[in-house]
């Protein structure tokens, strides 16, 4: 059997156009303190991207008009059964071929290497969403989630050796098999491994927390902290791996960093403080908000880097305590 990149396939840039944005509403009681307030958040978000493009959020059946009555009209929903509510992690990566037919990649999905159960609807959830997109699907046997990968469209790819390496989730496979699997099912031809964080133990560092591009040879980036955050290490380790790396067009890559909102006040150990974790959407940038200093100075990094998309901010407190941030919810499907 042929491989997406075989056949001429390629994940997209989250910065090039979008048909849709797809979610799935939040239903597992264990990850939640206040399903009202965090389906209030998800919500917000969905509104948010509405703004500039259409969204579908996936939704339960029994939860169908909960969703119905908070999302509104302008939002469709697709009726499914699912576990959990992370689509960058359980649903489809989507792939496009320069003729401009369209394609998708279902990775195999566990849980983040079981740390919840049972997960089998979100291991089936991108396969119902390619469907419902109308796209060829291809399949990998590689346990990996999206929010642990960041392509830049033009044959770079960034990830950590601190997750899809892990022995959580695939125990067997050598970094160099992975990678070959990461090229062939996402069309790349380079793949670059941060060291990610292993303190982070709910995604096992996903890259998206920690690193992104944001244009061809720009990567946005976690700074470090104030003295003595735990996370500091880790940071500071991927900002030095990442120092003089070149893409796979041979273009050195330039870093900006913004700080992670560690002034919240909470000291929750999944809180997520990530603004490297936003979502780029047609016209505009969805980012978090805390209610923080950070969040003017995150806005103006992100302004400058899209001086042509309008930035949005978007209270995300209650998403956050699950772990997650406003791109750990969301997937992009390319027009």
């Amino acid at each position: 059997m042929s491989t997406p990149l075989q056949d001429g396939f390629s994940m997209p840039a989250e910065w090039a156009p979008h048909l849709r944005s797809w979610m799935m509403w939040p239903c597992r009681d264990e990850v939640w303190d206040d399903m009202d307030e965090t389906r209030a958040n998800y919500a917000a978000v969905a509104h948010a991207i509405r703004q500039f493009e259409p969204l579908t959020m996936v939704v339960r059946p029994q939860d169908q008009a909960d969703a119905a009555n908070l999302l509104g009209r302008d939002i469709e929903l697709l009726v499914s059964d699912i576990d959990d509510s992370w689509c960058r992690d359980a649903g489809p990566c989507f792939l496009k071929h320069q003729s401009g037919a369209r394609a998708g990649v279902s990775f195999t999905f566990n849980a983040w290497g079981g740390k919840y159960s049972p997960y089998d609807a979100d291991n089936a959830i991108a396969d119902t969403i390619l469907r419902a997109a109308g796209v060829p699907g291809y399949a990998s046997s590689l346990i990996a989630e999206g929010g642990g990968i960041s392509v830049d469209g033009e044959g770079t790819l960034l990830t950590t050796l601190s997750c899809f390496p892990n022995a959580n989730r695939n125990p067997d496979w050598s970094v160099p098999r992975i990678e070959e699997e990461l090229k062939q099912m996402l069309g790349v031809q380079k793949v670059i491994w941060l060291p990610g964080n292993v303190d982070e133990t709910e995604t096992d560092g996903h890259v998206d927390g920690i690193a992104t591009f944001v244009a061809p040879g720009v990567v946005l980036m976690e700074g470090t902290g104030s003295p003595g955050h735990p996370y500091n290490p880790a940071n500071q380790a991927n900002l030095d791996a990442m120092q003089g790396q070149t893409d796979a067009k041979g273009r050195p890559i330039r870093i900006h960093t913004v700080p992670f909102a560690e002034n919240t006040g909470r000291d929750d150990e999944l809180f997520c403080e990530s603004y490297v974790n936003s979502y780029i959407v047609n016209g505009g940038v969805i980012m978090p908000s805390y209610g923080i200093r950070e969040d003017a100075v995150v806005r103006e990094v992100l302004q400058d880097l899209f001086a042509d998309r309008e930035i949005a901010m978007v209270d995300i407190s209650r998403i956050a305590t699950g772990g997650g941030g406003i791109h750990c919810i969301t997937q992009q499907e390319p027009a």
